[in-house]
């Protein structure tokens, strides 16, 4: 790839409003884990220009990394993976399913929508990984109903949590993504997206992200 990745998809999500920065009410990941700034890739769905560059980019990448026939079908974590997963599909002229966090309770009782057949060579897309419990329970639902899951792609990675890329490859799954919060931080610097004390504040979270939720923990419910 010609241009840096990692800096057109922080450019991309700094521009389309993506990056929102909150220190003094914290947000609450899906993980648990408090955090004064979120990435919304969500809103990346209403940018059509935006969201092509990056699953532009995120196609070549998956085909430098993983190779051009080596994956079977694309499957897309519920809820924000499923659009994502579509257009990388679309892309590599790959099926696509998707995957659902439990079991829907009625019918087939399947976490599998779509066609998946035994033995088939999966790439589960998401939106964004923090530390990649996620994804450990979505390769087990993929494993459970017969594919082979060794990879996962996510358009943002926190970066931060070196235990969960850790736990990921030790249930022998690699991680892909097009950027890191260092990215974006390094992109809002020069671009001037955050001042001087909010921009301290993010990376006070990044150099220690265990001791800045200590400090900081969720509100109670």
């Amino acid at each position: 790839m010609a241009a840096d990745p990692a800096r057109i998809t922080a450019r991309i999500l700094i521009e389309t409003e993506s990056v929102l920065f909150r220190p003094e009410d914290p947000f609450e990941l899906t993980s648990g884990r408090t955090s004064p700034v979120y990435i919304d890739c969500r809103r990346l769905i209403s940018f059509p220009r935006a969201r092509a560059k990056l699953m532009d980019m995120g196609a070549e990448l998956i085909e430098e990394a993983i190779g051009f026939e080596s994956i079977d079908i694309v499957a897309g974590g519920e809820t924000a993976g499923i659009p994502f997963a579509a257009w990388i599909a679309d892309r590599l002229m790959l099926p696509m399913a998707y995957v659902r966090k439990k079991p829907k309770g009625f019918g087939r009782g399947s976490r599998i929508e779509g066609q998946m057949i035994s033995g088939d060579r999966v790439l589960l897309v998401e939106d964004l990984t923090t530390d990649g419990g996620s994804k450990i329970s979505f390769v087990e639902g993929i494993r459970d109903a017969g594919g082979e899951c060794a990879h996962t792609f996510v358009i943002f990675h926190y970066g931060i949590f070196p235990k969960g890329i850790a736990e990921l490859e030790s249930n022998g799954i690699k991680l892909h993504a097009l950027a890191t919060w260092w990215d974006v931080v390094e992109c809002a610097e020069e671009e001037g997206y955050f001042n001087a004390d909010a921009l301290a504040a993010v990376r006070e979270f990044l150099n220690d992200p265990h001791s800045w939720q200590e400090a900081h923990p969720a509100k109670a419910k």
